[in-house]
């Protein structure tokens, strides 16, 4: 899934929480969603390892599944 920059429509790059526009050279704040549910992820964070859990019932949710949204 690509992420659009808000403001030029660009392709972000998107890693840990944070999108980056090459075109406008700006960061944009991601919400990392359950797939299920739609309802924000736990964020984890250990050792340089970030996982992701669903506090209203899904668990544990693999990297591949988040889905990411362009917060407030």
């Amino acid at each position: 899934m690509s992420i659009i920059c808000p403001d030029c429509h660009a392709e972000l790059e998107h890693q840990n929480g944070v999108a980056h526009c090459d075109s406008c050279q700006k960061d944009v704040l991601l919400e990392a969603r359950c797939p299920e549910c739609h309802q924000l992820l736990q964020v984890l964070k250990a050792c340089g390892a970030v996982d992701y859990f669903c506090q209203n019932g899904h668990g544990l949710i693999s990297k591949k599944r988040v889905v990411f949204i362009i917060g407030n």
